[in-house]
Order: C-alpha cells, then sequence, then structure tokens
C-alpha cells in the first residue's frame, strides 16, 4: 500500500514534505514514493538518514506552483510532481497520493487523470473541524461552487461514509447547512437538497446552522463550495485571533504569566483538541482513488498524519463502499447520477 507523496508542492517545499513522509514511513511502517526532483529529495532522505526506510524516489521535471491556473497546470505541466503523483495512483502503482501544493490543480488533475468514481458527478473536498463531541465533517469546502442538488445528495453519502470509516462512527449524524432549522428554510438549492436527504436512508437530522459545525450537535454538514469555503476561511481565521488574543492576555503582566504556567497542561490538552495537523489534511471524496489536499504551509506533523489518513482511506476500501451506498440509494429512489 505505497502512498505517493508530492514532494515539492506547500510553502515548505521538500524539506518539510520529505521529513513528514520519512516520519510516516518511520512511524507506522508505511511504503512511501516520493515525486519531484530527485536530487532535491535524496538529499533530504540523506539528512534524515531515511536509507533504512521504505522510501522510493519518483523524479519530476516540473513543480506546479501555488498561483498557476488549474488549466495551465493540466496544459502546461505533464511532467510536474502533482500529475506524476496522481499517474501512480491511476496505474496501481500507488494506492493514494498527498499533496500540499496548488488545490485546484490538485483536484483538476485528479478528475483529469485518475477519474471520477462511478455514479458521482463531482469530487467534493472535505474539511474534518474539532467540536465539541469529536470532529465534524463538512463538505463541500470549494471543489464546486455551483452545484445542483444531486451533487449536494452525493456529498452527503461519501461524507456518511466518510465519518463512519474513517472517524468511526457507527451511524453519524448528516446535517445540512442553511439559515434556520426548520424545513423550508433557505434557497432554492437547499430547499430540494432537503427533500432528497429526507427521502434517504441517512440519518438525517434536518437544517443545520453555522453554530452546529462546532457544537457536537452534527456529525456531517453538506452545503455548496462556496458556503463551505467561507465557513472554513472564517474559521480559520477565528482560531488565528482567539490564539493572538489568549497568549497576549496571559502574557500582559506577571499574575498572568504564573496562571498561564500553572495551566499549561490544560493549554496542551486544548491544543491537541483543536490541532489540524492530527488529521493532516482534507480527502478529495469522488474520485476514483484515494487524495489528501494539505494546507500549503502544513508542518512536519501535518504531512506525516496526512500520509497516515491516506493509507487508512485505500485499506478501508473507502470507495467501494461509496459505491455501494449511492448504487443502494439509486436503487431504491429511481435515480441515476445527476439525471432524475
Amino acid at each position: 500500500m505505497k502512498i505517493a507523496v508530492d514532494a515539492m508542492g506547500g510553502d515548505h517545499g521538500p524539506a518539510v514534505v520529505v521529513e513528514g513522509a520519512v516520519a510516516a514511513a518511520r512511524e507506522f511502517g508505511l511504503p512511501v514514493v516520493l515525486v519531484g526532483d530527485r536530487p532535491s529529495i535524496e538529499a533530504e532522505l540523506k539528512r534524515l538518514d531515511a536509507g533504512s526506510l521504505a522510501v522510493e524516489v519518483r523524479h519530476a521535471t516540473q513543480v506546479v506552483e501555488m498561483a498557476e491556473t488549474p488549466s495551465q497546470a493540466l496544459r502546461r505541466k505533464r511532467d510536474s510532481s502533482l500529475r506524476v503523483a496522481a499517474e501512480l495512483v491511476r496505474d496501481g502503482e500507488a494506492s493514494a497520493f498527498v499533496s500540499a501544493g496548488n488545490t485546484g490543480a490538485a483536484m483538476a488533475i485528479a478528475m483529469f487523470v485518475i477519474g471520477v468514481l462511478r455514479g458521482i458527478d463531482r469530487p467534493a473536498i472535505a474539511a474534518v473541524l474539532p467540536s465539541l463531541r469529536g470532529f465534524t465533517v463538512l463538505l463541500d469546502v470549494g471543489a464546486n461552487v455551483a452545484p445542483k442538488p444531486w451533487h449536494l445528495f452525493q456529498y452527503a453519502l461519501m461524507g456518511h461514509v466518510y465519518a463512519r470509516d474513517i472517524l468511526g462512527l457507527e451511524r453519524p449524524r448528516v446535517g445540512l447547512l442553511s439559515v434556520g432549522e426548520e424545513e423550508g428554510k433557505g434557497n432554492d438549492l437547499t430547499r430540494e437538497v432537503y427533500e432528497l436527504l429526507k427521502e434517504s436512508r441517512l440519518n438525517f437530522l434536518g437544517n443545520v446552522e453555522g453554530r452546529d459545525i462546532y457544537n457536537g450537535q452534527c456529525d456531517v454538514v453538506v452545503t455548496d463550495g462556496f458556503t463551505g469555503n467561507v465557513a472554513l476561511k472564517i474559521s480559520e481565521s477565528l482560531a488565528e485571533m482567539l490564539g493572538a488574543m489568549i497568549r497576549e492576555e496571559l502574557t500582559r503582566d506577571v499574575r498572568s504569566k504564573v496562571g498561564a504556567a500553572l495551566a499549561r497542561p490544560a493549554f496542551a490538552r486544548f491544543r491537541r483538541r483543536v490541532d489540524y495537523t492530527e488529521l493532516g489534511g482534507a480527502p478529495l471524496l469522488g474520485i476514483d482513488g484515494a487524495a489528501i489536499i494539505c494546507h500549503g504551509a502544513s508542518p512536519v506533523k501535518a504531512m506525516k498524519n496526512a500520509v497516515r489518513v491516506a493509507a487508512e482511506w485505500a485499506k478501508a476500501g473507502l470507495n467501494e463502499h461509496i459505491r455501494a451506498a449511492l448504487e443502494a440509494e439509486v436503487a431504491r429512489g429511481g435515480r441515476e447520477g445527476g439525471r432524475e
């Protein structure tokens, strides 16, 4: 179960990515294929003394830059580290790929090179966020900003399977993000999706509001990519602001510093609960393979855990379960993909 890693993606280049992949190989015993500039990667492997680990290097001559459009990456970078990593999955040489590079390019390349699961119309990027009861899967957070109702229904199915198979939730609670909890609230899209979800066999709670992403009342929250991406970016900004304000107040005077020292174990536990690096990155659900898209600024720990989660995805047979869930709903409702 090899995991292909785009060694050239991300803000920090191969140094951080290679170290994270090596940590995954060392700690979890996972075989890894590092894709990118061979001399640069081998220099990092030598620095990390990784010669005895199950780590291969696949040379790629190009790098997709963060500012490039997906179409540019597809047309002009046919030997990019990102594309070669996806080709390894397509050709069965790797079970999944991981990248901290250009998100739009990663999604476009995954769709074009690997393909989309049979029965799925559009893939979705799922963010796994901390909540008062564990985690909440929010999808889509940017893959499809103008979806059809059937697309959101598919997102709900994929989020349900991911929460069950990867997060270990026996019967995930699924909610539809809207402007109010009452049935009938929202726009035309949410009202149509509500009817589809209400008729499904999912554990559908109905409409949920933004607060339900974090209060633990819901395990999977479904929305369009535009709304989901805005919600995600607001959450990231809020977390940064709260962290900065807490640090500022805890260092304001001597008494605050003493209190902070006494509360250090509690702060350490709090950081672990909200640490996104524990899950590595966002799964791209709906492609005919497995892909984890990481934040560009991901540290070593995030890259290590992204490789771990990618391997768990492949081992769990997540895509087969998504296909089975979709086929069951199609047979039950007489629907076929986006053509109802």
